[in-house]
């Protein structure tokens, strides 16, 4: 379905992601909006591996609406707030997906819209 490019000419991924995904002609695209760690009666978690899994959580709820889900994802971003979250993001994010991943980029913020939110992400999914 997706050709997961990983060009011996470069250096391998960091982690596990992939450098690029083609998305084969005809599919359709779902762009998610950023999604942090709040449910529908606005419980945040204090631990950024438990945002994270609420993250992919809403991230899944979206593209169901749309008929797709988690393998479907191409491409994400994510952001942390401090370097000490990158860790159980990525603990998070590898265990939603096999190998080869989605392309996938993480960057360090300052902060959010709330003080409570650890992690953030967003997602480009085809099918």
């Amino acid at each position: 379905m997706f050709k997961f490019l990983t060009p011996k000419s470069i250096k391998p991924p960091f982690a596990r992601y992939s450098h690029g995904v083609e998305v084969p002609a005809g599919k359709r695209l779902v762009l998610c909006s950023g999604q942090v760690a709040i449910t529908a009666d606005d419980q945040i978690p204090e631990d950024a591996g438990a945002q994270a899994e609420l993250c992919f959580k809403n991230i899944a709820a979206i593209l169901g609406e749309a008929g797709l889900g988690l393998p479907d994802i191409v491409r994400i971003n994510a952001y942390v707030t401090d370097r000490a979250h990158l860790r159980p993001y990525m603990e998070v994010r590898d265990r939603m997906f096999s190998s080869p991943a989605p392309a996938s980029t993480l960057m360090i913020v300052s902060g959010f819209a709330r003080p409570e939110f650890k992690v953030e992400v967003e997602a480009i999914a085809a099918g």
